[in-house]
């Protein structure tokens, strides 16, 4: 009943609108002439409460800003978010409140309103150190303001970490390596790392149906290229403690380890998912996608339970999850779901040498970090 306290719990608000949208991006998000902030400020608030009246009182750890693009809120929106959630629940005084942001001067200038209403880490979404490459992901910002925006952030703001996109067309080993070591000189101490995934539904997705995105690298650049990654930021003192993630020890994302922990989580906001333990029963919410429709609803109609989850449907859930951690999921917390299929799995990939057992956790040997997703469908089966 009470595993999420294992993970901890956070919020999770989602801001909707972007500038425009990036070809390769299948998140929630929304390109929009006119955003009333009022309203959304009302809204996200009222939301705050009727979830914290479902939840009861409890210790927030985290809240994180995503979208979308946070950085295009009002900081007065964010404070009254921050307010809000003060005032409903158990607000840590050191909690981690993480925004992320797209480093256009405009947004930077902003920083210090956020800082005032309660940020104290920036995610920015710079994605390349091309300008070329830049525009290809359709990034409105050049690689001038990109380190602008750093640096500013650095100013205003007790941890920072920026977003990179590799495996990107005509991408070759050497352009990476000079590139992620350029990032890391910039660091300060969390640096997100992604290789480039073409997904149903984005202008990239068309493309490649089409047979028209060319460049992508074969499966031997792609591993190259991950393996590249870990070596570099390793050697650099910038582990991963995830597979795309990257910090100082102790800089750790808190937010979404607390994802990856398989923690409670209060998704707020069109498009947000949560993850609520209530009266002993494990629940995945979801909201109304479209904007406007989350906005129309009653707030207790804008987010529903989308499932109850099974004990199955939980152990899943929390390997799909915590593998993707280097340190891997906990033994004890495994065990206490109790036996099932999944685990009878995960037992015999550890006798084959697949999975390994060490002090107490069970993870993927670094060699096969790059096969996970095989590996996890061979859990799942």
């Amino acid at each position: 009943m009470d595993d999420w306290k294992n993970g901890g719990f956070g919020i999770y608000i989602h801001w909707p609108f972007c500038q425009a949208k990036c070809p390769y991006c299948d998140f929630n998000s929304h390109v929009s002439a006119h955003v009333d902030h009022n309203l959304w400020r009302k809204r996200l608030s009222e939301d705050i409460r009727y979830q914290a009246g479902r939840v009861g009182n409890r210790r927030v750890e985290s809240v994180f800003f995503g979208g979308g693009t946070p950085s295009l809120m009002e900081p007065a929106t964010v404070e009254i978010c921050l307010d809000t959630i003060a005032d409903v629940f158990e607000l840590n005084a050191e909690a981690e409140v993480t925004l992320e942001a797209n480093p256009t001067s405009v947004e930077a200038e902003k920083f210090e309103g956020f800082v005032h209403a309660g940020v104290n880490r920036v995610s920015i979404g710079v994605q390349a150190l091309n300008d070329t490459d830049l525009k290809r992901l359709g990034r409105l910002h050049s690689v001038s303001e990109a380190i602008k925006a750093i640096d500013l952030a650095r100013q205003y703001f007790k941890r920072m970490s920026f977003d990179l996109i590799y495996a990107r067309q005509d991408q070759s080993l050497a352009d990476w390596t000079k590139e992620l070591k350029t990032a890391i000189a910039l660091a300060a101490d969390h640096l997100s790392l992604y290789q480039l995934t073409i997904e149903d539904g984005t202008a990239f997705g068309a493309l490649q149906t089409a047979g028209k995105l060319k460049g992508l690298p074969k499966d031997d650049l792609s591993s190259d290229l991950y393996e590249a990654t870990q070596w570099i930021c390793e050697d650099a003192g910038l582990p991963g403690y995830e597979i795309s993630n990257h910090a100082r020890t102790g800089s750790e994302s808190h937010h979404n380890l607390i994802y990856w922990n398989y923690g409670d989580y209060l998704g707020v906001g069109p498009g947000a998912h949560g993850r609520l333990t209530i009266d002993g029963d494990r629940i995945a919410t979801e909201a109304r996608v479209l904007p406007k429709d989350w906005l129309a609803a009653k707030v207790n109609e804008a987010v529903k339970d989308a499932e109850l989850l099974t004990r199955e449907n939980q152990v899943t859930e929390f390997l799909l999850m915590g593998l993707r951690l280097d340190r891997g999921v906990a033994q004890k917390r495994l065990a206490e779901f109790g036996h099932s299929e999944v685990t009878r799995r995960v037992s015999k990939m550890v006798q084959s040498g697949k999975l390994l057992e060490e002090r107490g956790y069970i993870k993927a040997p670094k060699e096969r970090k790059i096969i996970l997703n095989q590996l996890l469908m061979e859990i799942l089966a």
